[in-house]
Parts: structure tokens; sequence; C-alpha cells
């Protein structure tokens, strides 16, 4: 697919980042409220910079391995998270994602995450999707869940973060799976 991507869900758009996008994503990534369930720490502004630069130069790239997106709401350009498939494997791809705290439970990581990997069997033609998912991420475990995903198993101390290893649950979705 060419740059730049922006695909619609039922209550969010997916589309590429801008570098108008700092304050909003420094809102997602510099939130301990938020990073406590991510696979990093809290990031300042210079980071959040560094991060969003990145993300454009690499989007830009002939043959992407990855597709980091901004989540807007359908009517609000502003960005209130972020979806992820990072590309690893024969036609396998991780799923991430996250939403600002006080946008938390109105669905919008269930229809990221959903138009994420729709995009990612449909159009990107992926075999396997996985997430890796903190154990004690209730909300998280629920949205891949409730999309399908299988859980696989634990990967013990995953990734370190907060000054501390943490297991992640592996989940998982075939394409043949995948009904949405």
């Amino acid at each position: 697919m060419t740059y730049p991507i922006r695909i619609v869900g039922s209550q969010v758009v997916l589309r590429e980042f801008t570098p108008e996008d700092v304050d909003d994503v420094l809102a997602i990534i510099g939130d301990d409220k938020v990073t406590t369930w991510l696979s990093f720490d809290s990031r300042d502004r210079a980071q959040a910079v560094a991060m969003i630069e990145g993300t454009i130069e690499r989007a830009q790239h002939k043959s992407r391995t990855e597709f980091y997106l901004g989540v807007t709401k359908r009517d609000d350009d502003r960005v209130i998270g972020f979806a992820r498939i990072g590309l690893s494997g024969v036609q396998a791809g991780k799923l991430g994602y996250a939403i600002v705290a006080n946008e938390w439970g109105r669905g919008y990581a269930t229809d990221a995450a959903r138009t994420m990997a729709t995009y990612a069997v449909k159009e990107l033609g992926l075999h396997r999707i996985t997430a890796a998912i903190g154990p004690d991420n209730a909300a998280s475990i629920a949205v891949v869940q409730q999309l399908g995903f299988t859980r696989e198993g634990v990967l013990r101390d995953h990734v370190f973060t907060n000054g501390a290893w943490r297991d992640s649950v592996l989940f998982s979705v075939l394409a043949h799976e995948w009904s949405w």
C-alpha cells in the first residue's frame, strides 16, 4: 500500500502521523497511567518528537515493516491513540494499540484493533497476527478476546518496563479465523 494510509473504522480513523501530533502523542506515551500497560516506560517530549519523526520516516519506505498509525475519532482529527502492526516472520504481524486515558472505556481500542487487524489480513495478506499483553491488563485482554484472538500462553520476562521484568500473555488470530 502506498503512503499515506487512512483507514476508516466504525468509531475511529487510523491515519499516518504528522509532526503536529506530538502534543497528542505525548499525552499518551508520557502518561504513566497508560504506559503502565505498554512495553515501554513513559517518554518525554523529546522522545515523543523522535518517535513521531521516526514513524513518519519509516512510513515512507517502499517496503514497510511497520504500520504505526494514529487513532482519531471519526469526527475529530486529533490523535487519541495509536495502533500498530509490526511485520515479523512469514506473513505475520504483531499488533499493538493504546488510547489516551481520558478516552478509555468507550470502545476506541477495540475498534482501532479490529480496524488494524482487518487491514493486516485483507490488505497486507497476513496469515497470523499476535498480541502480547501484560497479564494484569484485563481491558486489553478483553479487547483481543472480543475480537476472536486465542490465548497461546505466557512469554516469561518478556519486557523490561517500570523497573522490572514483566511477563506477557500471547494471543493470536489466523486469517481464516478473522470474521470482521
